[in-house]
């Protein structure tokens, strides 16, 4: 193999592929980015067995071939060289790649390439388009809300539900739930569904899918092959494979309360810096942070109170404007599910909908632009 290429283009493939490798010493292999000619690109691919990064870089290509290469040896060692073009030559017989530089010259110990896992492709699926800026954000949206870890392999992944209604309009619903918060975004799409269609894509499979569309405005498609129960994203020159999860989501739809007793309307950036500064004197009591909601008196007009006592920190008490409909109400959350729910929020206000101090909370964008988005919390109990 032989080929020339510009040493940031390199560079940049590299660190796309590079956030697949895996660090499991079973499988030595797995720590190495596989470097191939392509129809006269260059190919590079890195995998940890739960998700595949393919990057096709432009070079020059002279003669074909593909190694193997130690991936951290090989990104480190192409981000200090200079930007200029780089000669590179891999000698298959000694497993090794020759890189040239300038007046630098460099020889890295490779493996084969037959020894790498095999690239996944699509074959008779059908893309699903999906435009990379309302993926982005479903993404933001949901992903966050999902559990941290794979003990719960269920929880830990996202749920995407393709559904039509009696005209034909295909609709994709992202559900995320960690047993303490849900959170859906639902958006209609330009895709003709032969039938309903549920997968559980990993929350981390799917941040890596919003990094990627961060970096163009051409659609992304997406290929569920269901034969190797994995799913597809192609962004312009790369592709991501990720597993999917096996089993049954739980139904989310039972958990969304259907009613409230309260409904107060709040400016996000009010309740967000009014959260942030109760969360630091919830720190010393559980995380928790009160909300109450005064509905208009004879007192005065509608209005909420953010606040947060701990017993070794003191306490904190912001009053800020809010819209309250029905009843005065009290209510406690975890301070960090809240801020990570507004930072989200791409609204001016924000909805919440609260029924009793026990059940759930149901937050909603608010206003023209508002995305079907919905998000539930569970509260913390408090003794009086």
């Amino acid at each position: 193999m032989r080929f020339s290429c510009l040493q940031e283009n390199l560079a940049r493939g590299l660190s796309i592929v590079g956030r697949a490798v895996s660090s499991r010493m079973s499988l030595p292999i797995l720590s190495n980015i596989l470097v191939a000619t392509d129809a006269g690109r260059l190919r590079l691919s890195a995998t940890n067995l739960e998700i595949a990064i393919t990057c096709w870089v432009g070079a020059k290509v002279e003669e074909e071939g593909a190694i193997a290469v130690p991936a951290r040896t090989f990104a480190d060692f192409i981000a200090t060289l200079p930007a200029q073009t780089l000669e590179i030559e891999a000698d298959e017989s000694k497993q090794t790649l020759r890189i040239q530089c300038g007046r630098n010259r460099a020889n890295l110990k490779g493996n084969p390439a037959e020894d790498f896992p095999a690239r996944v492709q699509p074959t008779a699926e059908k893309a699903i388009e999906l435009d990379a800026a309302i993926l982005r954000d479903m993404i933001a949206q949901v992903a966050f809300a999902a559990a941290p870890d794979m003990e719960r392999p269920i929880l830990a992944g996202v749920l995407a539900e393709f559904t039509a209604d009696e005209v034909g309009t295909t609709t994709l619903a992202l559900v995320a739930a960690d047993s303490f918060r849900l959170s859906v975004r639902t958006q209609k799409l330009d895709h003709d569904l032969s039938s309903p269609m549920q997968i559980i894509i990993p929350a981390r499979s799917l941040n890596e899918v919003a990094r990627l569309a961060a970096e163009t405005e051409q659609p992304i498609q997406m290929y569920v092959l269901k034969d190797r129960s994995q799913v597809l994203f192609r962004v312009n020159d790369v592709e991501l494979v990720s597993q999917l999860v096996e089993g049954l989501f739980p139904p989310y739809k039972q958990i969304i309360p259907q009613s409230y007793v309260t409904r107060t309307v709040i400016a996000t950036k009010d309740l967000q810096a009014a959260v942030r500064r109760a969360s630091v004197i919830a720190r010393g009591a559980n995380n928790i942070v009160r909300l109450q909601m005064f509905a208009e008196d004879a007192s005065g007009p509608s209005h909420m109170t953010v606040s947060a006592v701990a017993a070794e920190l003191g306490d904190n008490v912001d009053d800020i404007d809010a819209l309250v409909e029905g009843q005065s109400m009290r209510i406690a959350f975890n301070a960090r599910y809240l801020l990570d729910l507004l930072e989200v929020v791409r609204t001016d206000n924000i909805l919440l909908e609260t029924s009793s101090p026990s059940s759930p909370g149901v937050f909603r964008p608010q206003g023209p632009d508002a995305a079907d988005f919905i998000h539930i919390v569970m509260p913390m109990y408090v003794a009086d």
